[in-house]
């Protein structure tokens, strides 16, 4: 369990309390960046390391919700995926970084276009869904940016 737990919480991030899902977003966010700035990420790579995010979180996140409770704050793999997924394809600058932080934080936070109905998915799906879903939404919309304009 306590594997599921240093999963879940992003080595602990989610135990920050208020404000920890963005604080995840954030570290994640500036871990892409770090990793691979200047240019495009591996696709494989990057691909990879956003799904393994993903099932894993997905894993993590049901074992802790038996314990923890439905949706519990702690849990902030789910935003860890999600950022991953509004970066993917993308250059990795700042601004791109920047504009799918804040992007992924107003779809997770709003939950808009069905978002919100994932949530009634049981044990780690639906904690993880909504914010996978937001972030395929903030990736389309900086996907469009991207093919309109050279940010």
């Amino acid at each position: 369990m306590q594997f599921h737990k240093i999963v879940s919480t992003c080595l602990g991030i989610g135990y920050i309390g208020k404000g920890a899902g963005t604080v995840a977003a954030i570290v994640t966010g500036a871990g892409w960046y770090l990793a691979w700035a200047g240019g495009f990420p591996p696709v494989y790579l990057s691909l990879t390391v956003t799904l393994a995010i993903t099932f894993v979180g997905i894993w993590s996140s049901d074992m802790v919700s038996k314990v923890w409770g439905k949706d519990p704050a702690k849990v902030v793999i789910d935003e860890a995926a999600g950022m991953c997924i509004s970066l993917l394809f993308l250059p990795v600058n700042w601004k791109y970084v920047a504009a799918a932080l804040i992007l992924f934080r107003i779809f997770d936070i709003a939950k808009p276009f069905y978002i919100r109905k994932l949530e009634a998915f049981r044990g780690g799906w639906g904690i993880m869904l909504d914010d996978v879903l937001a972030g395929v939404y903030a990736n389309i919309l900086l996907q469009a940016v991207l093919f309109f304009t050279l940010f």
